[in-house]
């Protein structure tokens, strides 16, 4: 509420139609409304009363007409004596209603208060229809309508009664739909109260100034109204002139503007449809359409980076298939021009390109396309079609005007929510994924988030690449398994011997059977610790050390203060986090931790300079040892064209890499606490494969029985050991690459020669057949040697240079 002080008598008071929370105890209008022409008779009398003017001349007559028809005179209980007295009727009102502006005025004449209309104008009741059921139903529905009714009362009767001064504005907004088209249109009632005189019953309540201003000051608190006004003391004789006015296009903007402040208002489909409604208001359209497209930067990215949002004639399109078809449409027109485009009948075009045939097919025969900027950056496009020719039009094309800057920063804020929101569901359903298939998962999200607006249990779709090409390579660090027992079984004997020490110095210093005891089962388990061991070796010995020796050692330190030492220093020799001996496994696990991260580090350097050749999904796991996979091929990228070019580019990068992991573990292990081996292979496949994102194990395995066995082969070839010998295939500082067809080992063998030409590789290469794993048959494989001395100060070749050399090889195989 706003209240301006404008003088020393005179408020100007404005509400803005807001009544929330204002408390009401009335289920109805609280004062008495008495229907009369008795204001507007005095009018005529006054008139008549004004002799000499012409006025008076043409009043006389009425009112001696009048003397004959008394019961148009007073409280008119009967509304039909109006129609009765038609003609007399007519005449009285003549001073409201211009004889020429009867057919262009929307307005009535309405009991006070009560909207019982008693005389209108055929636009009102064209617009209205049965206005009174319809007005009557809103008053008893609507608290805001009952609440600002009776504050409008009450300042009236300040201003007729009190003469107070007031400008009250407090105008109501009234919705009604075409029952044809089914269109909103909205009016502003406004309300004139000059025929309306108050009656007072008994003695008028006493108001001094004090409470003037408090009302004034509370004007919505109607318990103090009625407290200083009680309604039973006034009543309303006469009636109100209710003029209505088209609003239609000023409401739609105002609800516009609201809408599109919500979140999510262009992404909800339901919120989605309800712009789209009120833009059918707003053109007075009811088959019109709304499409809206958020655009990338470039627009020759249009078909790989565009999105629609809610609806989108442009994506909606069934042979779309290159930005090229966008030559020449209205869409180029509309990002060259930089402003609305109409075409107001696409079948008479002459000069159609694909896009009008598709919006043709879409049954769009009539369309605007308007551009939205955001910070002078063109950020999407507005659609506006209709199925009826012309519907569209360069005239009613300037209400886009006023809404396409609502529009541009609603599919701004939206295309960031979306973001938002799609990041989310990646995070929660895929947690980390690689750059190369984000575009994927950002597509299965989007469609999820739209699934959700249907159903709210969806689940996100299956995501499967066909026809990719595996590679796969493990840098195994040679047994691992073995030299960590080892760690372990020294660590438990050192721990075993350093406890051993403590009791039996206790016990010679005072002999106990006891202690004697004790220290025959340490003996006893260091020597089954030497001979072996065995699962759960490790827990059972740490809880015989802690709960039978270590509490053992609080009464021994009391014995002798040598022991005390002693003690102290058994529990220092200790982790204090693992409360064990740690020396070895320690020494052990920092190790396999350096050739990790420097497997792992070189892996993810060479890994982002490749794919600069071609996008490409990669992943790696740390074991004991790297491990990674690699799959590339069309399916997995969304706006390039995959050739087998790039597939030999990255196989002999795999060869290069893998060269260079040898030589850099090699450097290492002198630096190592344990100097641990490191072996590597690669296996070959040459038929694509599908692959498919597990959302329970949150990464990709490959999809169908004919492809499980690569999997099967991926886990067990670490293991493959020569046919006849029993020599394991890896070795250090060789790479084993091991395949199924010879095809397969004659693309290698040109790549090897090219390597070893480069001094990458030693001369000689091997030629091996490998006994049968479980489940696999008729491995071969290739095994090379590493040039430990190999000195490259860019340690991988150049990557631009890669296609060259590939196609190098290929002419010398043909020759």
């Amino acid at each position: 509420m706003d209240i301006k002080n404008n003088s020393t008598n005179r408020l100007t008071i404005s509400l803005d139609n807001k009544f929330d929370g204002v408390k009401c105890k009335f289920s109805e209008f609280p004062f008495k409304s008495v229907l009369s022409l008795d204001p507007l008779i005095e009018l005529w009398k006054n008139a008549a009363g004004d002799t000499g003017k012409i006025k008076s001349s043409i009043a006389r007559p009425v009112l001696d007409r009048l003397k004959n028809i008394p019961e148009l005179i007073g409280p008119l209980n009967d509304i039909s004596l109006l129609k009765k007295h038609e003609d007399i009727v007519d005449v009285l009102m003549s001073v409201i209603y211009p004889a020429a502006q009867w057919n262009k005025l929307i307005q009535a004449s309405i009991a006070p208060f009560k909207w019982k209309a008693m005389y209108s104008t055929p636009l009102f009741d064209k617009i209205f229809g049965v206005s009174e059921e319809k007005i009557n139903k809103l008053q008893n529905e609507n608290k805001h309508m009952l609440v600002g009714k009776t504050i409008n009362a009450y300042v009236n009767i300040l201003k007729e009664v009190y003469g107070r001064k007031i400008k009250f504005g407090s105008p109501f907004i009234y919705g009604t739909d075409d029952k044809n088209t089914g269109l909103t249109r909205y009016f502003q009632l406004n309300f004139d109260s000059t025929f309306v005189k108050i009656k007072v019953n008994g003695e008028k309540p006493e108001l001094n100034e004090n409470q003037i201003k408090e009302l004034l000051k509370d004007i919505t608190n109607l318990e103090m109204w009625t407290k200083y006004l009680p309604p039973e003391k006034f009543e309303f004789h006469g009636f109100v002139n209710l003029y209505a006015v088209n609003i239609t296009d000023q409401e739609v903007l105002s609800q516009l503007k609201h809408d599109l402040l919500e979140k999510e208002s262009i992404i909800s489909m339901e919120r989605f449809r309800t712009l789209q409604s009120k833009l059918r208001d707003l053109f007075r359209l009811p088959d019109l359409k709304l499409g809206l497209a958020a655009l990338p930067k470039e627009w020759n990215q249009l078909v790989q980076y565009g999105r629609k949002i809610g609806d989108s004639f442009i994506f909606n399109f069934s042979e779309i298939v290159s930005c090229r078809d966008f030559d020449n449409s209205i869409y180029e027109q509309v990002m060259k021009k930089g402003k609305p485009v109409i075409i107001e009948n696409i079948e008479q075009c002459s000069d159609k390109t694909k896009i009008e045939n598709e919006l043709l097919k879409q049954g769009i025969k009539s369309v605007a396309v308007a551009p939205l900027y955001y910070q002078n950056e063109l950020i999407g496009v507005l659609e506006l079609g209709s199925p009826k020719p012309n519907d569209l039009n360069s005239l009613n094309a300037i209400k886009l005007n006023g809404i396409l800057p609502l529009f541009s920063t609603a599919v701004r804020r939206s295309v960031e929510e979306l973001d938002s929101n799609i990041q989310a569901i990646i995070k929660e359903e895929c947690t980390a994924i690689h750059p190369s298939v984000e575009w994927r998962f950002k597509l299965a999200a989007f469609n999820l988030i739209l699934k959700r607006e249907e159903e709210k249990s969806a689940e996100m779709e299956t995501i499967i690449f066909n026809d990719v090409y595996p590679l796969y390579g493990l840098s195994d660090i040679r047994n691992s398994s073995t030299i960590r027992n080892e760690s372990i079984q020294s660590d438990l004997v050192e721990h075993l011997t350093m406890a051993k020490d403590v009791v039996n110095s206790a016990m010679n210093i005072k002999s106990l059977p006891y202690l004697d005891a004790l220290s025959f089962r340490i003996n006893k388990h260091i020597t089954g610790i030497k001979n072996g061991l065995s699962s759960g070796d490790e827990l059972s010995i740490i809880e015989f050390l802690q709960r039978e020796v270590e509490s053992t050692f609080s009464n021994l330190e009391n014995i002798n203060p040598s022991l005390k030492e002693l003690v102290a220093n058994y529990h220092a020799a200790l982790d204090p986090h693992l409360n064990s001996f740690y020396k070895k496994r320690k020494d052990f696990e920092e190790s396999v931790a350096i050739i990790n991260e420097v497997i792992a580090g070189h892996l993810d350097e060479a890994e982002l300079k490749s794919q600069e050749m071609f996008p490409h999904y990669f992943e790696k796991y740390k074991t004991d040892g790297v491990e990674h996979g690699i799959y590339i091929g069309q399916t997995l990228v969304e706006n390039k064209k995959f050739d087998e070019l790039y597939l030999k580019n990255l196989r002999l990068w795999q060869i290069i890499v893998m060269s260079d992991i040898v030589r850099k573990t090699n450097e290492i292990k002198p630096f190592l606490k344990i100097p641990l081996e490191t072996a590597h292979l690669i296996l070959i496949q040459n038929a694509p494969l599908s692959i498919r994102f597990r959302l329970d194990e949150k990464k990709f395995d490959v999809d169908g029985t004919y492809n499980i066995r690569y999997e099967i082969m991926k886990k067990r070839i670490d293991k493959a050991v020569i046919n006849g010998t029993k020599e394991r295939l890896t070795q250090p500082g060789k790479i084993a690459m091991v395949y199924s067809h010879s095809r397969e080992a004659a693309e290698y063998k040109k790549y090897i020669e090219y390597l070893q030409a480069k001094g990458y590789l030693e001369n000689k290469f091997e030629e091996l057949e490998l006994e049968s794993l479980q489940g696999v048959q008729g491995l071969k494989a290739l095994r090379v040697t590493v040039n430990l001395n190999y000195k490259n100060e860019k340690t991988l070749i150049n990557y631009k240079d890669a296609s060259e050399i590939i196609m190098k090889l290929e002419s010398q195989a043909q020759k």
